[in-house]
């Protein structure tokens, strides 16, 4: 399937009526006089994986909050029987970051950013493992000699049936058996990534709130932009609330329907809405979603609350998941035996399945938390049952204990347990009794070939086991840690078995389906609310005492946000927290040396001696986000912590000139390549050299672990293996490298500059994958005004080296361009930087620093072939105290 054709968690809420068991738990905000139970019976909201929904709710008690989390969600493989398989099964990393700041006392302004990648293999139907279709085992030897074997997903064949149309296989005797088993037909996918982007504007009253909010989801198949709005009544002294909500999403699918789709899955029911793009065949289909809730909290007694909530969702539209198709046994009539001794022979064929274009979903829940006094901890107890008019009933319970356990930590178990009914169209595959193509002879005499009648089969059909009937047993564990006032930690851990058995009652129908996954993840909070500011920042300082911190600090609070690594924490013990986004882009000619290469100057001389280059880069974007984490443990040394997590997008287009395809070669032409995840991690020591008025030189000596894979895959298309993504397309550098740095500023009345020395060595001759990124220096020099005492621009030079790739891929790449060739790599760049500073001086916003820098390139002079640079931005906020 395409890099779409994932189970995405998330997704669409109406194609995953379990939701994967991964959807944040939202928690009420409860007020009670008692604060300190009230926290306890709250508290049990930081589990897995409810941190989300909670870090929203436990926000409005500040004044401002910053919270960023990152998961993994991984699933086991599936089990196909006898049948061999190579390919990994879904993973998909998670990155999220939020905050929330009070804009008056009154009002509030939330936002948060999501961005998901996906990988790995996904179910695209199910067929009787006795048929000769599905997960077909093959051996391929590849242009490098690798031998290449696995299963391919191509599900068409034969299957043959006895007279109560049960699949029959022969056994080793020879003897035909009667063999009920159903296996999927798993598909590979290559990485792609999803971002979303929310806000929420709140407002509150002495016993009312009222939010508004929206956002928007983008993914290369797949938007949807939503609104919502909320809000709380208090009653009784506020012990009784009543919460209502209401909600509406639009969204529209466009997936491209690749050569692993078109060889065997029928698009009939869909004519009407394939559009073709670039050679491109393209499904496209709208959809729209109403949501409402009610809901009340009570107060019983100061250990005692409960809460009770009432959902509906409506939707209308395009439902289906374009990826997922039915097996149809076509059964011809006329070649059917009369001796009812007789086997029956039926052909297999695959259409897209079907989905009613309307879903009415209703929901009923309760919660009782209880706090245990001589334990000084919390139980929630929650219960929630829904349904829908497509059959589908489920039960949800879920229990957490909330155990404080002194000196910050709280540990947190939880166990939960769903069960679902299947949909009223579930069918793990169908028989039609008809011919999926004839023969007729026209009047004319002719003969013509006819094709099935869509009428005959079922009007909605699907076989995504994600609607079949089936159960889900979980457990887990979170456990935080306040590491300060205002800061605390927190990692968790569940794993869960989906089970056909495990439903209630018994009876599920999707036994074939049954795997194991697990969530993990970890969590930093910054609460700025209950930070000390008052040590800080005593009283708010004259215009000419926070002149003179520019000068005792040599500019560090203007560093342009494209350096990293350019200033230092001044007291033992200080803290700063801060994240930092990189966007880059590239676009528009390839170049040779530094001046523009034409196509056939690439067919020829890009791709070394004995091969002709098919394919060049169009454009590509990398996108990057790094969290900053720094300590002072004296006045002079501060110790860094920089986790990454990027995703980076490829389209290629055709050169002329180039060679005509090979018969059969199903090349990635026209769709993007996406690769994401988490990248090389930083770990940074800064050592001050001199620090004078207005002077200041400091040190950095570190290392960049290779956490960012170097072996990610173009997914296989049919039985034609994708090979190692390009060069640039991978993750991290693969080895172990080390970050020396040198940076100076100063800084006298309004004017500020600096300059600073970089370079990365590798430190390893190769990664996993065979080779050796080139090493990197850098020099760049910069001048800037302070325009106001907490706003100043900048202007930047910029001069980096990067040197070629030493050695080679050392497994199958499919070599289709400069990208995929060493000496297509490194260079000589030269660039201009124009940014903005901003560091906020008082008030409750004190110690927030922003920064923005775009980065403007002036010359390449590249190593062989590459694409011209567009540009470059970086933008960084942090946090000290």
């Amino acid at each position: 399937m395409s890099k779409s054709s994932l189970d995405k968690p998330t997704r669409h809420a109406a194609d995953h009526p379990q939701q994967l068991d991964t959807q944040p738990r939202h928690v009420q905000e409860d007020q009670a006089s008692n604060k300190s139970i009230l926290q306890a019976l709250t508290s049990a909201a930081l589990v897995l994986p409810g941190l989300l929904a909670a870090q929203a709710h436990a926000a409005d008690a500040s004044s401002g909050s910053v919270n960023f989390q990152y998961s993994r969600y991984q699933e086991s493989k599936r089990d196909l029987y006898s049948v061999r398989s190579d390919l990994k099964p879904i993973m998909v990393d998670t990155l999220h970051g939020s905050g929330t700041f009070f804009l008056t006392d009154r009002m509030k302004l939330s936002f948060g950013y999501t961005q998901d990648t996906w990988s790995g293999a996904t179910p695209l139907s199910s067929v009787p493992f006795a048929s000769t279709a599905g997960n077909s085992a093959f051996t391929r030897v590849l242009p490098t000699g690798e031998v290449v074997s696995g299963a391919s997903p191509l599900a068409t064949g034969t299957v043959t049936l006895d007279r109560n149309l049960n699949p029959l296989r022969f056994d080793t005797a020879g003897k035909q058996l009667v063999d009920p088993r159903t296996v999927l037909v798993l598909s590979s996918a290559s990485p792609e990534t999803r971002s979303q982007g929310d806000f929420r504007l709140g407002y509150e009253w002495d016993e009312a709130t009222l939010n508004l909010g929206g956002g928007l989801s983008v993914e290369n198949d797949y938007e949807s932009a939503y609104g919502n709005a909320n809000g709380r009544f208090d009653f009784n002294q506020k012990q009784t609330s009543l919460k209502w909500g209401a909600g509406y999403t639009s969204s529209r699918t466009s997936a491209i329907l690749d050569h692993d789709t078109l060889g065997y899955v029928t698009t009939l029911a869909y004519a009407d809405q394939i559009k073709s793009r670039d050679n491109l065949r393209i499904l496209q289909g709208d959809r729209r979603d109403w949501t409402s809730s009610l809901g009340l909290t009570q107060i019983l007694s100061k250990n005692t609350l409960v809460d009770f909530n009432l959902g509906y969702t409506h939707s209308r539209g395009f439902m289906e998941n374009p990826y997922k198709a039915v097996t149809v046994i076509f059964v011809d009539p006329q070649t059917v035996s009369p001796d009812p001794g007789d086997s029956i022979r039926g052909n297999l064929r695959a259409v897209l399945e079907q989905r009613p274009d309307v879903r009415n979903q209703l929901a009923i829940g309760g919660k009782l938390v209880q706090y245990i006094n001589p334990l000084d901890a919390a139980l929630h107890v929650a219960y929630k049952f829904s349904l829908d008019d497509w059959g589908v009933n489920s039960s949800t319970f879920e229990s957490d204990w909330v155990q404080p356990l002194g000196n910050g930590w709280t540990i947190t178990p939880r166990i939960r347990y769903y069960s679902q009914s299947s949909a009223d169209f579930y069918h793990p595959y169908i028989v039609s009794d008809q011919a999926f193509t004839r023969i007729v002879v026209d009047e004319q005499g002719e003969p013509q070939v006819v094709t099935y009648d869509p009428k005959k089969l079922p009007k909605h059909i699907t076989s995504d086991h994600r609607l079949a009937g089936y159960g889900a047993l979980s457990g887990g564990v979170a456990v935080n840690k306040k590491l300060t006032s205002g800061i605390a930690l927190e990692a968790g851990f569940e794993y869960y078995t989906r089970a056909s058995a495990l439903k209630l009652g018994g009876s599920g129908n999707s036994g074939f389906a049954d795997f194991d996954y697990y969530v993990a993840n970890a969590a930093l909070r910054i609460d700025m609310d209950t930070i000390n500011f008052s040590q800080r920042n005593p009283q708010p300082r004259s215009s000419k005492h926070q002149h003179h911190d520019h000068l005792d600090h040599g500019g560090g609070h203007h560093i342009p946000a494209g350096v990293m690594f350019g200033h230092m924490l001044d007291k033992p013990g200080d803290v700063m927290v801060g994240y930092r986004f990189m966007y880059s882009w590239q676009a528009g000619d390839m170049l040779h040396g530094a001046r523009k290469a034409s196509d056939i100057d690439i067919v020829n001389l890009a791709c070394g001696d004995s091969q002709l280059c098919k394919f060049s880069p169009a454009d590509m974007t990398m996108r990057m986000h790094m969290l900053d984490i720094m300590y002072a443990p004296t006045r002079w040394l501060n110790l860094m912590l920089m986790p990454q997590f990027m995703d980076m997008e490829m389209n290629l287009r055709e050169l002329e000139g180039r060679p005509p395809p090979v018969p059969g070669d199903h090349e990635h032409k026209g769709v993007p390549h996406s690769t994401g995840g988490v990248g090389d991690t930083i770990l940074m020591s800064l050592i001050k050299l001199i620090d004078l008025p207005g002077q200041r030189l400091h040190m950095g000596l570190g290392f960049s672990a290779p956490t960012g894979e170097t072996d990610l895959k173009l997914r296989r298309m049919a039985k034609n293996e994708g090979g190692l993504f390009h060069f640039d397309m991978q993750l991290g550098s693969g080895t172990w490298d080390f970050l020396p740095n040198l940076t100076y500023a100063g800084t006298t009345h309004r004017w500020h500059w600096g300059a600073q020395l970089y370079g990365a060595k590798r430190m390893e001759s190769k990664n996993e994958s065979g080779y050796r990124l080139g090493d990197i220096f850098q020099a760049s020099t910069w001048g800037g005004i302070h325009l106001t005492d907490w706003l100043s621009a900048s202007v930047r030079g910029v001069y980096t080296h990067r040197g070629r790739i030493h050695g080679d891929f050392n497994t199958y790449n499919a070599r289709v361009g400069p990208m995929d060739f060493p000496v297509n790599q490194g260079g000589q760049y030269w660039d201009i930087g124009f940014g903005l500073s901003a560091a906020v001086p008082t008030g409750k916003f004190a110690g927030n620093h922003f920064a923005f820098e775009w980065l403007q390139p002036i010359r390449d002079d590249v190593n062989g072939f590459q694409l011209e640079r567009k540009g470059a931005l970086s933008a960084t906020w942090h946090y000290s105290f």
